[in-house]
């Protein structure tokens, strides 16, 4: 099973809702979502979606960044009629230091399977954390792979212990990928299962890890997409503008990464939903603005994960 970490922000939600309504059928995805807006229009238009098409998810409870960190009750009144049916989703808590409060949080509600997301900063001997992962709601642990002696506890405790791997490397600017046309993303969808005796594997997509609001209007356009490059790895290629003195015709931008994009794709050849998407906004002569091609790079690499591990 694939795991995708995304933050509740409007395109990384569009993307799971377009996933969900073309994928529902044969769907070894379980999204992780990390909610960071106070406004949750988006949010329930993609839960209701996942929902009505039976795609499991896991919502973080506590999250640790954007609008939600002081206001983390929100999420249960905002969302309350969309949590109703418990079978439908889990929840999520990031473990950092706060094992003892999570254990408080799990007293008083009623949950029957709960996802752990620990960060690295947690001491796997610390009796707080002990405490929470032996309680019996606890399901699923993600953790990053470098945290061994973590891994080894978390198996014997008879938990699914899911990868969870920081793949993209960004830059600081767009203008950074030019001289770097593709890198190798994961082969860990190939092992973490049977070598690595993982229950699941994520990251999160084509995005940092780092939690980013949106900036200024690039000097350069720049396409992330990711591929099968052999039957054992993933590589992500840059696809981007070749104009990149300022940050003027932003359309015109677009149409130079995009082309790159289109050839690229026509050339292996392997499509998709998100590459379809992508080809006909370019054919059409027209710009989708760039929170789309962030939604066209997420919902690929979805796709992409989902067709490895379906097939």
């Amino acid at each position: 099973m694939y795991y995708p970490y995304l933050r509740g922000k409007q395109f990384e939600l569009l993307a799971l809702r377009e996933f969900a309504e073309k994928y529902s059928d044969d769907c070894n995805v379980f999204p992780i979502i990390e909610p960071v807006k106070s406004s949750f229009n988006s949010m329930k238009l993609a839960l209701k979606k996942l929902q009505e098409k039976e795609i499991s998810y896991a919502l973080v409870m506590n999250p640790q960044v954007g609008d939600l960190i002081r206001n983390k009750k929100a999420i249960e009144t905002e969302l309350e009629q969309l949590l109703e049916d418990k079978d439908l989703w889990i929840p999520a808590y990031i473990v950092n230091s706060n094992s003892k409060g999570i254990i408080r949080q799990l007293h008083i509600k009623d949950y029957n399977h709960v996802m752990l997301i620990c960060q690295d900063s947690v001491d796997s001997n610390d009796p707080d954390f002990e405490e929470l992962i032996g309680l019996p709601e606890v399901s699923k642990v993600l953790i990053s792979n470098d945290n061994r002696s973590l891994k080894r506890k978390l198996q014997r405790s008879g938990k699914d212990v899911i990868r969870l791997d920081d793949n993209f490397k960004p830059q600081k600017k767009n203008s950074d990928y030019v001289g770097i046309l593709e890198e190798k993303f994961t082969e860990e969808h190939r092992y973490y299962a049977e070598e690595d005796k993982y229950q699941g594997l994520g990251d999160y997509t084509v995005l940092t890890s780092d939690f980013l609001e949106g900036g200024r209007l690039p000097y350069a356009v720049a396409i992330h997409l990711t591929y099968e490059k052999n039957s054992d790895e993933i590589w992500v290629r840059h696809f981007v503008s070749d104009t990149n003195d300022d940050n003027t015709n932003i359309q015109g931008k677009f149409g130079e990464a995009a082309e790159k994009a289109v050839q690229f794709f026509e050339q292996i050849p392997y499509s998709n939903d998100s590459i379809a998407e992508l080809t006909g906004y370019y054919r059409n002569g027209q710009y989708p603005g760039l929170g789309v091609l962030k939604k066209i790079s997420i919902k690929n690499h979805l796709e992409l994960m989902n067709t490895i591990l379906t097939h």
